[in-house]
């Protein structure tokens, strides 16, 4: 894909998936901004530089619009006007059913997984829309579309993002805009590896073609999806998630996950 003169901005970038795309993005040409709290993004940077592309890392919490404003005002005098916007942080680690769910916990899953999106879009938006030309794409996940028993914050949240995909598709649309949401199933990240062995195989229960995605592989989606020939595809769902999306009720069984 060439993203050659593209500037890209990825939030939750430090490792993952997030990483996988501004590695992807760079070796397509673009350079690449980055934001996250943890520190491993500037470890992400370098990694871009070594791509030959240009890198700038910031730290920030992407929850709070002010730092969201300074943190690609950096970005935009260091690599330039924002043309590609990925959406890809959040948290997942607030387990717990409804009933018992915080106000805190709560709180903070919107914060990031769905105010920090929007932080993000509002900051980049309208410059893409005064030059004509900009690419939105929002990780969701299959959980928007079918629930996660006890992770209703995130649910929620990815299912927020798939709103917020659609307004902004509809907005900026006649303004050479396009917002589209990639929503991933399972993907053999530093979190699912550490997942104990039960989950990991029900969850490969779950997934008609028996594997994890892989991060790469999600990267490739979004370049397709921020590159010149995704220019008709606009306010999009789009899973990539072996199958796992379809209805595997029947494909379930703990013997089936040996299965071929």
């Amino acid at each position: 894909m060439n993203l050659q003169c593209k500037t890209a901005l990825v939030s939750g970038a430090a490792r993952g998936i997030g990483r996988a795309i501004a590695l992807r993005l760079a070796r397509d040409g673009a350079d690449v901004g980055l934001i996250d709290l943890n520190p491993a993004i500037h470890e992400t940077a370098d990694l871009v530089r070594k791509t030959g592309r240009k890198a700038y890392a910031v730290e920030a919490d992407i929850a709070d619009a002010a730092q969201v404003r300074a943190a690609v005002a950096r970005i935009v005098q260091e690599l330039g006007p924002i043309d590609l916007l990925v959406n890809n942080a959040g948290i997942v680690n607030n387990i717990a059913t409804v009933e018992k769910m915080s106000d805190e916990a709560w709180e903070k899953e919107i914060g990031v997984n769905l105010t920090g999106a929007f932080n993000l879009v509002r900051a980049c938006v309208g410059a893409m829309a005064e030059r004509g030309h900009g690419r939105i794409v929002n990780i969701s996940s299959v959980a928007a579309r079918g629930g996660l028993a006890r992770q209703v914050g995130y649910s929620a949240t990815k299912a927020g993002l798939l709103g917020l995909t659609h307004t902004v598709a509809l907005e900026y649309a006649r303004k050479g805009v396009t917002c589209n949401a990639v929503l991933p199933g399972m993907v053999e990240t530093e979190n699912v590896k550490a997942m104990p062995q039960e989950i990991r195989d029900a969850a490969m229960a779950a997934t008609p073609v028996r594997r994890f995605g892989e991060p790469d592989e999600i990267a490739a989606l979004v370049a397709f999806l921020c590159g010149p020939e995704a220019g008709y595809i606009t306010g999009a769902e789009i899973d990539i998630s072996g199958g796992g999306h379809l209805n595997t009720l029947v494909l379930g069984s703990r013997k089936d996950a040996r299965a071929p």
